[in-house]
């Protein structure tokens, strides 16, 4: 197996149904707090068929740790802990986005 194969399959790519993007500040929230947030999702997702990816900036800037949940586009903000742990009920294991934490919805043209 090349690197490249290994590293897709540590992705977890082909069995993703979702890809999570979290932005973990420093600008929208301190950086501590989305490193806590990151540290927790991953533990909390490493069972589930998604992929997730974190990013230093989203460029929103305020409001977060920020979530995004591909393929649908939606966006969540101020994501805690307890409020990730709802998220992967409702959500990501029962397939309703958790309506009163739903700041934007832009699923990019996928036809979602």
């Amino acid at each position: 197996m090349s690197a490249l194969q290994k590293g897709l399959a540590k992705a977890g790519l082909a069995k993703a149904t979702l890809h999570l993007f979290l932005c973990i500040g420093p600008d929208c929230c301190a950086s501590s707090e989305g490193e806590a947030l990151w540290e927790f999702a991953k533990k909390r997702v490493r069972d589930l068929p998604l992929m997730r990816t974190k990013a230093g900036c989203f460029r929103i800037c305020t409001g977060g740790p920020w979530l995004v949940v591909y393929p649908e586009g939606i966006w969540y903000g101020g994501v805690t802990p307890e409020r990730f742990e709802r998220i992967v009920s409702e959500h990501l294991e029962g397939g309703r986005p958790v309506e009163e934490w739903v700041v934007a919805k832009n699923a990019l043209g996928c036809g979602v």
